[in-house]
């Protein structure tokens, strides 16, 4: 898959309602009505949308071991511009036209500078190396979701079912059928339905079985 090849379509629309973009037993993104949005093509296929309004992100990125519950959910604000790749038919049919209103409300003049927005959190996805992401989820039926942070770097989330792939600041945070890793700046857990093993700060801490 060649990343050069996305680009944005020339027409911005809006939420008609509130969406959910994501909903899994292990996280929800919403967005609310009137979130501007901006969809990437790739060779005329739709292949998601850039968004700018307001909405949360709610992750479970805690660990159950046998010895208890370890770590924090993630809960975050959105009001950044934000991207998102993968299944879109649900969230085409409920997208309308938008008016200056609209714009001016996320702080626009103009059509021109939200497409210039979006165009920069575009390339600043594309000039990551996340192509073997992007292959995953095209072919899999899976979405991806990049966040500005406040380091000015890029938040990722990958879903497919009930598979999640977290990777933030100081966070990762990967769940699958039989696994789940915790990974933070200080400690790092892995839990399968056999095991758990704890390692904080570079030293084995302990194995519940």
């Amino acid at each position: 898959m060649i990343l050069q090849n996305y680009q944005l379509d020339n027409k911005i629309l809006k939420a008609t309602e509130a969406l959910k973009l994501l909903q899994s037993e292990k996280g929800i993104i919403e967005i609310d009505k009137d979130t501007l949005a901006i969809a990437i093509k790739l060779d005329n296929q739709q292949e998601g949308y850039v968004f700018h309004g307001h909405g949360k992100l709610l992750l479970d990125t805690i660990v159950e071991t046998r010895e208890g519950a370890i770590g924090e959910p993630v809960e975050k604000e959105i009001n950044e511009p934000f991207l998102m790749l993968g299944e879109t038919k649900d969230t085409e049919g409920r997208l309308g036209e938008t008016n200056k209103e609209n714009l001016t409300a996320m702080g626009y003049e103009n059509e021109q500078a939200f497409m210039d927005k979006a165009k920069s959190v575009l390339e600043q996805f594309e000039n990551k190396d996340r192509a073997s992401h992007l292959h995953c989820c095209s072919n899999m039926h899976g979405s991806i979701f990049a966040f500005p942070n406040e380091a000015g770097k890029l938040d990722l989330l990958i879903a497919r079912g009930s598979n999640l792939i977290y990777k933030a600041l100081n966070k990762v945070f990967v769940s699958g059928k039989h696994r789940v890793v915790l990974k933070t700046p200080n400690e790092t857990i892995v839990s399968s339905e056999r095991k758990s093993i704890v390692i904080k700060n570079g030293h084995f801490m302990k194995c519940c079985h």
